[in-house]
C-alpha cells in the first residue's frame, strides 16, 4: 500500500529520517533510476552487476568495475535542487558526507567529513576536479581545506564520489571518500551567465545585524574541428558573520578592583560546562574571490586527445573583531586590565586581533589519453598547484579597528603546493566485452610547505624584518598499483587490486628567531591488497562486498610544525606512524524501476590514528600529534534515490547512516577509551524533495540532520551549542525555480529555513536568503 502523500511530508520533515527512507524506498510502484556514473571505460555497462555506468557526456575519472558504493549529482540537480555559491554545496545532500563550511566562501576551514572520518580529519578523503588534485594534504585538520575556490558551480557537469579505499588507483587518504568535479566541455558553442545574492540576519550573543555578499560568473566555450575550449569566470564578494569569540573563563579571574570597569561581556558556560563571559566577536570575514579557469582540448585522432588546464584563484580578505566591551563613557574597550563584576581580567592584542590575508594560486593540468576502446588504451597525465602568493598579516599590538597601523608578524606561504605526474595503461586481452580488464599504472606526487613567519613594523603593507619562526618539509610518493576486473560469470564479477607505495618525508626543519633544526629523513614502504566482489542475484537485485588496505601517510604539518626550546625541538613528532585502515562494505541494491534502494553496512579498523592530544605517561605531560592506537567503526547506511515518486514530476532522494565509532586503544590518554571518536556523529541523515510542475516551475526542500557528538577526545565537552563545541542539528532549504524562457531563469530559496542555532566549534549560517537570475546561450 502506498504512504499518502501528507504521511511522507511529515516523516520528510521530521528528525526521524528513516521514516523517508525505509518507507518511501519500498513503495511497490514508485521507480528508481540507477545511479548512472559515467566512466571512462566502459559505456554499455548500465544496471548490471552494479558497477559504474555512462549517460554520455564527460567522463568519470573514477576508475571503472568498481563494485562498491558511488553516488552522483549532476548539473540539473544542482540547478533546481541546491542554493549552490560555492562548488562544496555540490555535496549537501549526498549520503555521509558534510562540509564544515562556516560561511559563504569559507577558503581555510570548510573541510569534508565521511562516514568513520570527521571533520577534523581532512586528510582521510580526496578531491579532484577534471582528476587533478583539490585536497591539501599539505595537513591534516580544519585549516587544510581542498581549493573549492577552483571549481565555480557554473561549471560542474557531475560530481562523482566514490566511499572508501576500494581501488588500487588512490592512495590511502581515500579511507573516506574520493570526490571528482567533472566540469563542461562543450560540444557547440555555448555560453552562460550567472547573478547572485545573499543574505543572512545573524542573532547571537550581543550580534544582531545582516551579513551581505553577492556572486557574479560568465562562462563560454566551443568546439571547431580538432579543438574545443572553455572558459570561466567568477567574482565572489561574501561579508560572514562572526565565527569566533574572545572569551576569558570566570576561574581565570582575579577578585579586586583594579582596572577599568566595563560592562557588557555575556556569561555563558563552554563546552565542558565550565562558566565563562563572551567579550566581543572575532573572525567576522569579508572576502573577495576571484576565479578564472581556461580549458583546452585538441583531438590528435578520433581516439587520442591531448587536453591542459589553467586555473586561477586570487582571495583579498580581513577579518575584524568587534568588542562587547563598554567603560563608563560607553566606548568600546579592546585591551589592558578590565574589572568585571569586581573580577579582574587581562586583555591582549590576540583577543581582538584582526588578520588580513592576500592568495593568489594557480593549478596546471595536462593529460594525453587514448580512448580506442579495443585492446589498449593509455594515458599520461600531470598536474601542479602553486602558491604564487600567501601571506597572512597580523597585528602584535592592541588595535581598536582594522585600519589602525603598528607593528605584527607576517606567515608568508609562498612556494608551498604540490605536483604530481601518473601514467596508466588499460588493457582488454579478450576486447571491450571480454571478462578481464586489467588497469594498471604508475604515479608520483609530491608536496612542499613552506611557511615563514616573520616580525614587521607595520601589520597592514609592511615587510619582513626580523623572522620570528619557519617549518619547512617536503613529502614524496611512488606508487605502482594493478587491479582487474574479472567476469568471472554473467552474474558475477570479482574486481581485484594490489597498490605498492614508497614513501619519504626529506627537508624538514623548524627554526625560531635565532635557531633552526633539521629533521632526519624517513622511509616507508606499503601495500594495499583491494577486492571487491559483485552479485547479480536477480533481475532487480545486486549484492556487492568489497574490501580494502589502506595507508594515510603523514602530513608535512604533522611531522614537522613545532618549537625550539633549550636546543631541542618539541611540540611535534617527526616519527609519527602513518595511518592503517581495513575498511569493508557490504551492500544490496533493489532496482525499483524508476530508483534505486541501497543498504549499505561498513566496517573499519584503524591503527596508529593521528590526533592532536596530551600524552599522559609522561612526565611532563607532551601535547602534540600522536598516534592512537586503535579505533573501531561500525555502522550502516539507507539511501533512496526515486524519480516520478507518488505523482510525475516528483522526485525524492534520501539517505539516513549511523556510525558507532569508538577508541577501543590509546596508552597515551587511558581517558579516551571508550568513549566515541570526535566530530563522528552516530546518526546522520540528509534528504532532497523536488517537483517540477511543468516546464517553468520546480520546487525543492531539502534537510539535514547530525546527531550529538563530541569535539574531544574523552567526551567531556557535553554542551555542544556553545563557542567551541559541536552540536546536534536539523536544518531545512527551500529552492524555486522559473524557467522564463529558454536562455533566462531565476531563482529564490533559503538555507535553514528554521533558523537552527548549531555549531561545529565556530557557528554555522543562521537563516539565509538567496536569489539568482541566469542567462544560457
Amino acid at each position: 500500500m502506498k504512504l499518502p502523500l501528507s504521511a511522507c511530508v511529515r516523516a520528510l520533515a521530521s528528525r526521524l529520517i528513516a521514516i523517508p527512507v525505509i518507507a518511501c524506498a519500498l513503495l511497490p510502484n514508485t521507480a528508481l533510476a540507477q545511479p548512472s556514473i559515467p566512466s571512462s571505460d566502459d559505456q554499455n555497462a548500465v544496471k548490471t552487476l552494479g558497477t559504474i555506468t555512462v549517460e554520455g557526456g564527460q567522463p568519470s575519472s573514477l576508475p571503472a568495475h568498481i563494485p562498491a558504493t558511488v553516488e552522483t549529482v549532476r548539473r540539473k540537480d544542482i540547478e533546481n535542487n541546491i542554493n549552490a555559491t560555492d562548488s562544496e554545496d555540490a555535496l549537501k545532500y549526498l549520503p555521509s558526507l558534510n562540509v564544515r563550511r562556516r560561511y559563504i566562501g569559507d577558503y581555510d576551514h570548510a573541510v569534508l567529513a565521511s562516514r568513520a572520518s570527521g571533520t577534523g580529519n581532512s586528510a582521510r578523503s580526496l578531491v579532484y576536479a577534471d582528476g587533478i588534485l583539490l585536497s591539501n594534504l599539505l595537513g591534516n585538520g580544519a585549516s587544510f581545506t581542498p581549493r573549492w575556490g577552483m571549481v565555480t558551480p557554473e561549471e560542474i557537469e557531475r560530481v562523482d564520489v566514490l566511499y572508501g579505499p576500494f581501488s588500487a588507483a588512490y592512495p590511502g587518504n581515500s579511507v573516506g571518500a574520493v570526490v571528482d568535479y567533472v566540469t563542461r566541455m562543450p560540444k557547440t558553442l555555448e555560453a552562460h551567465a550567472k547573478f547572485s545574492g545573499f543574505s543572512q540576519r545573524f542573532d547571537l550573543y550581543s550580534t544582531d545585524r545582516s551579513f551581505n555578499g553577492g556572486q557574479a560568473s560568465a562562462s563560454i566555450g566551443s568546439k571547431s574541428g580538432d579543438w574545443s575550449w572553455w572558459f570561466n569566470v567568477n567574482q565572489l564578494h561574501s561579508n560572514g558573520q562572526p565565527i569566533a569569540f574572545a572569551n576569558r573563563l570566570l576561574s581565570s579571574s582575579v577578585a579586586g578592583g583594579a582596572g577599568t570597569v566595563v560592562s557588557g561581556a555575556i556569561a555563558d558556560r563552554n563546552p565542558r560546562n565550565q562558566d565563562w563571559l563572551l567579550l566581543g566577536t572575532t573572525g567576522q570575514t569579508q572576502t573577495i574571490q576571484d576565479h578564472a579557469k581556461l580549458k583546452l582540448a585538441y583531438d590528435f585522432s578520433p581516439s587520442v586527445r591531448a587536453s591542459y588546464t589553467l586555473g586561477w584563484w586570487r582571495n583579498d580578505a580581513l577579518r575584524s573583531s568587534e568588542s562587547y566591551l563598554r567603560d563608563a563613557a560607553g566606548d568600546p574597550v579592546y585591551g589592558g586590565v578590565v574589572n568585571i563584576n569586581n573580577r579582574q581580567y587581562t586583555l591582549n592584542a590576540a583577543d581582538f586581533a584582526p588578520t588580513r590575508s592576500q592568495f593568489e594560486h594557480f593549478m596546471h593540468g595536462l593529460s594525453i589519453k587514448s580512448n580506442t576502446r579495443g585492446t589498449w588504451d593509455w594515458e599520461v597525465a600531470a598536474s601542479l598547484y602553486d602558491y604564487a602568493r600567501d601571506a597572512v598579516r597580523t597585528p602584535t599590538i592592541v588595535v581598536a579597528n582594522p585600519n589602525i597601523t603598528g607593528a605584527g608578524r607576517l606567515t608568508d606561504q609562498r612556494g608551498t603546493g604540490w605536483n604530481s605526474v601518473a601514467a596508466k595503461g588499460i588493457w582488454r586481452p579478450q576486447g571491450a566485452q571480454g571478462a578481464h580488464l586489467l588497469t594498471f599504472g604508475y604515479q608520483r606526487s609530491q608536496h612542499k610547505l613552506r611557511t615563514q613567519v616573520s616580525d614587521t613594523p607595520d601589520w597592514i603593507s609592511g615587510g619582513a624584518t626580523a623572522q620570528f619562526s619557519a617549518f619547512n618539509g617536503k613529502t614524496e610518493l611512488h606508487s605502482v598499483y594493478v587491479q582487474d576486473a574479472w567476469r568471472i560469470a554473467p552474474a558475477w564479477r570479482l574486481t581485484s587490486g594490489l597498490r605498492v607505495e614508497h614513501w619519504r618525508a626529506f627537508d624538514g626543519a623548524v627554526a625560531n628567531g635565532t635557531q633552526s633544526q633539521p629533521f632526519v629523513e624517513r622511509r616507508e614502504h606499503q601495500v594495499s591488497p583491494k577486492a571487491a566482489l559483485a552479485f547479480q542475484a536477480a533481475l532487480e537485485w545486486v549484492l556487492k562486498a568489497s574490501t580494502g588496505r589502506a595507508y594515510r601517510m603523514p602530513t608535512i604539518a604533522e611531522l614537522y610544525q613545532g618549537s625550539i626550546a633549550t636546543n631541542l625541538i618539541v611540540n611535534n613528532d617527526p616519527n609519527l606512524r602513518p595511518e592503517k585502515s581495513w575498511t569493508t562494505e557490504l551492500s544490496a541494491e533493489r532496482d525499483l524501476g524508476n530508483g534505486l534502494a541501497r543498504a549499505t553496512f561498513f566496517f573499519e579498523n584503524t591503527r596508529d590514528a593521528l590526533y592532536s592530544q596530551t600524552n599522559v605517561s609522561v612526565v611532563p605531560n607532551v601535547t602534540n600529534i600522536q598516534n592512537i592506537d586503535a579505533i573501531r567503526t561500525r555502522g550502516f547506511e539507507l539511501a533512496y534515490q526515486g524519480n516520478d515518486v507518488l505523482w510525475r514530476g516528483f522526485d525524492l532522494s534520501s539517505s539516513l547512516t549511523f556510525a558507532d565509532s569508538i577508541i577501543t586503544r590509546n596508552d597515551k590518554f587511558p581517558d579516551s577509551v571508550g568513549k566515541w571518536q570526535p566530530r563522528v556523529p552516530r546518526w546522520r541523515a540528509n534528504g532532497v524533495a523536488s517537483w517540477r510542475a511543468d516546464n517553468q516551475w520546480s520546487y525543492s526542500l531539502g534537510v539535514r540532520y547530525s546527531g550529538p557528538q563530541f569535539g574531544t577526545l574523552d567526551n567531556g565537552d557535553p554542551n555542544g551549542r556553545a563557542y567551541t563545541g559541536f552540536s546536534q542539528y536539523f536544518v531545512a532549504d527551500l529552492r524555486i525555480r522559473y524557467r522564463i524562457d529558454r536562455q533566462w531563469a531565476i531563482s529564490v530559496g533559503i538555507d535553514n529555513l528554521n533558523n537552527a542555532n548549531y555549531w561545529a566549534f565556530h557557528p554555522y549560517p543562521q537563516r539565509t536568503l538567496f536569489s539568482e537570475l541566469r542567462f544560457e546561450l
